[in-house]
């Protein structure tokens, strides 16, 4: 049975959201595969998930001495749970966390306005164990060396607090806490040298919890993970070839990627298709002509972002790489910011945008809340220190083999899909549709894209898809993101969930979407910040309409609405 709040309510909002952490002592210590230490709790129905014949666990993978990965898994809710596919989780930045898919996406709970849970009956342990991880460390509740610290009002970096004396919330706005030391040495700079982590995590984890262990395992993220998704498997696959001693064979079978950033050059130029020629399905065109112009000079003048990004991608130098992504950054992407002032990850709404309600983060900072997950350190969104590692290579500005590593997963029979909602402007769908293309799985160039079908007989978006391989191009609706997960995993068609796909399999329709939503749901003025949406009309509700808190979305949530990083590139 279902209940829609928990029975405890906590009071949230008007106190100080973080506190210091006492490090727990009441975590079960056990020797995962390949010999790396977990250290984990039961996780108490009521702190997320509602029912109290699900069990949940949380805790910590100790890949190495200043390496300490969190995860928390959910039993299915369908079936039985030893039984069941497991699927992890993870989100993007590079920097942010899990956290964010497993409140304000795909995880089994939501946190509304008064600090009370909602149950999320689109779930997708509807359909599988799910895992969420935060990674690399530093990421969310991750830690490398926790130390006393506050978070900077203006760019969302820890501070540290050498004495451990806060100096006053005057100064740090009641953020006084324990945080990860933020050097930039103690995390990953790139998505290659985040991949071990990723994989050691894994090998914890299920040597740890055998029982959820299954032969196949599958693999979901979003927006930055386009980077991570491709080469952390890639990884797994060269670690399974080496049969290490002691290491768990772990044979992934799907691979799932939203909205996600794989080849700059690509993306980067996506930003004038979307916003300019030939737009969004929204019918939006928000840059008058003198904008345009200034992002296609942008782009294309002599010394700009695709002469920076091609001199990138031919030297391979982290000055280059990083000069290059910064120059695309501030000078093609953020010109929407500067001038619209709009949701980068929803065209639809300005900033601030309440979708989806950012609740869940004080949540998470309660001391009754930290001490059920076993937390070391206190939570945030994104960790502007594992942004500011990467940036030191450019690997924001790096495609390094990403699709083709997703054709390398593909010729081994892997399944890969990618999805993309047709609101973001971040990693927008017109990007993502060139990326597929360039995949080179064969018959796709040769498939139409289709209507998705589900059993309410509304189009929720449009798929093209050969053999294992699928783009999707949701529109918003929880239902379509749920079925489309579960068809995925499944092994089935995407568009109707009926067919067993094989190699043979294309689907049938015009070669481009020729989709259109229309720019009825586009906002002009900034809704309230307690405001609901409405997934069936995709429009705040009324004020006095008592909606659902959170939007399931095709695409990729936010990072952090309060502490954004000085620099908008980050990909959730």
């Amino acid at each position: 049975m279902f209940f829609s709040t928990v029975a405890v309510t906590l009071s949230l909002f008007g106190a100080a959201v973080s506190q210091f952490v006492s490090p727990p002592t009441n975590l079960t210590t056990t020797i995962g595969y390949a010999d790396f230490r977990v250290r984990y709790k039961q996780v108490p129905p009521g702190i997320c998930e509602q029912r109290a014949d699900l069990k949940s666990y949380a805790g910590y993978v100790d890949v190495s001495p200043d390496t300490h990965i969190f995860f928390w898994f959910f039993e299915t809710r369908n079936g039985d749970p030893t039984k069941a596919p497991l699927t992890s989780w993870i989100n993007g930045g590079p920097g942010s966390s899990s956290m964010i898919g497993l409140f304000q996406e795909q995880g089994p709970c939501r946190v509304d306005s008064s600090g009370h849970l909602l149950n999320n009956p689109y779930a997708w342990t509807e359909a599988s164990n799910m895992i969420f991880i935060d990674q690399p460390a530093q990421v969310g509740f991750s830690y490398s060396i926790p130390v006393p610290g506050y978070i900077s009002p203006n760019d969302g970096s820890v501070i540290v607090l050498p004495n451990g004396i806060c100096p006053g919330d005057n100064i740090t706005q009641g953020t006084c806490g324990t945080y990860s030391d933020p050097n930039v040495t103690d995390t990953p700079t790139t998505t290659s040298a985040a991949a071990p982590a990723f994989w050691a995590t894994l090998q914890g984890f299920m040597g740890a919890f055998p029982q959820y262990s299954r032969e196949t395992f599958h693999f979901s993220t979003e927006s930055y993970g386009g980077h991570y998704g491709p080469v952390f498997n890639e990884y797994i696959e060269s670690q399974n070839a080496k049969a290490i001693p002691g290491a768990h064979n772990i044979s992934l079978e799907t691979v799932l990627i939203g909205n996600g950033w794989y080849n700059p050059l690509i993306q980067y130029q996506a930003y004038y298709n979307f916003t300019v020629y030939p737009g969004n399905t929204y019918d939006y065109a928000p840059y008058n002509d003198t904008i345009a112009t200034e992002v296609y000079n942008n782009l294309y003048g002599t010394g700009n972002c695709v002469d920076q990004l091609n001199e990138c991608a031919s030297t391979g130098s982290n000055v280059v790489c990083s000069a290059a992504d910064n120059y695309c950054a501030d000078n093609v992407e953020s010109i929407y910011d500067e001038v619209l002032n709009r949701d980068e990850y929803d065209i639809r709404e300005l900033e601030p945008d309440p979708f989806p309600p950012e609740f869940y983060v004080a949540y998470l900072n309660t001391p009754i809340v930290q001490s059920a997950i076993g937390a070391f350190q206190n939570y945030t969104e994104y960790s502007a220190a594992v942004g500011d590692a990467f940036n030191t290579t450019g690997d924001d500005g790096r495609e390094d083999g990403t699709v083709a590593d997703m054709l390398e997963l593909l010729e081994q029979d892997i399944t890969v899909m990618m999805y993309t909602g047709d609101a973001d402007y971040n990693c927008n769908w017109l990007g993502g549709e060139v990326v597929s293309n360039e995949v080179g799985q064969p018959g796709f160039n040769c498939s139409g894209y289709t209507n998705i079908s589900t059993s309410d007989g509304i189009v929720h978006g449009q798929v093209k898809q050969s053999g294992a391989f699928s783009f999707e191009v949701p529109f918003y609706q929880p239902e379509i993101a749920l079925a489309i997960f579960e068809r995925a995993i499944a092994g089935l068609d995407i568009a109707t969930g009926l067919v067993n796909v094989t190699s043979g399999y294309r689907t049938v329709g015009p070669p481009t979407s020729d989709y259109r939503e229309g720019n009825d749901t586009v906002q002009f003025e900034v809704v309230n910040t307690n405001t609901t949406y409405n997934t069936t009309t995709n429009e705040p509700n009324p004020p006095s309409e008592k909606g659902r808190l959170a939007k399931r979305r095709g695409e990729q949530s936010h990072y952090g609405k309060v502490l954004k990083p000085v620099k908008p590139m980050s990909r959730a």
